[in-house]
């Protein structure tokens, strides 16, 4: 068996690909109508599919996982998000953990938890 990546189930491919391009540098690999394989291995479904073919209701902000990614740089990344989406909503703004860690944690447009820290 291998581990394949990772799907986000968003509302619009193309609104979620534009932020993921954004913010993180992803890249289109393939476009399949609603279904969308991302540079990383990351993918992202649209809502209606992922219901479909699931018969489960997705259900935004419900923080029982995340996206987690090093950022060293991560004033500058923290400027871009509020320079690019103003209007994200945060979980947590840059903030120090005890062992020196720097992190901010918010939702990406469809309410995706995302992580960005520092190196450990």
């Amino acid at each position: 068996m291998k581990f394949k990546g990772t799907l986000v189930v968003v509302k619009d491919c193309k609104r979620a690909l534009k932020f993921y391009q954004d913010m993180f540098g992803f890249q289109l690999i393939r476009d399949n109508d609603g279904n969308m394989k991302l540079s990383g291995n990351l993918y992202l479904q649209e809502e209606a599919y992922w219901e479909r073919f699931t018969g489960k209701r997705v259900i935004p902000q419900s923080n029982q996982s995340e996206l987690y990614f090093d950022e060293p740089e991560i004033d500058s990344f923290v400027k871009k998000l509020e320079r690019l989406y103003p209007d994200v909503e945060y979980v947590n703004h840059l903030m120090t953990h005890s062992w020196g860690q720097r992190v901010v944690r918010f939702y990406d447009l469809d309410g995706n938890l995302i992580e960005v820290g520092t190196p450990v």
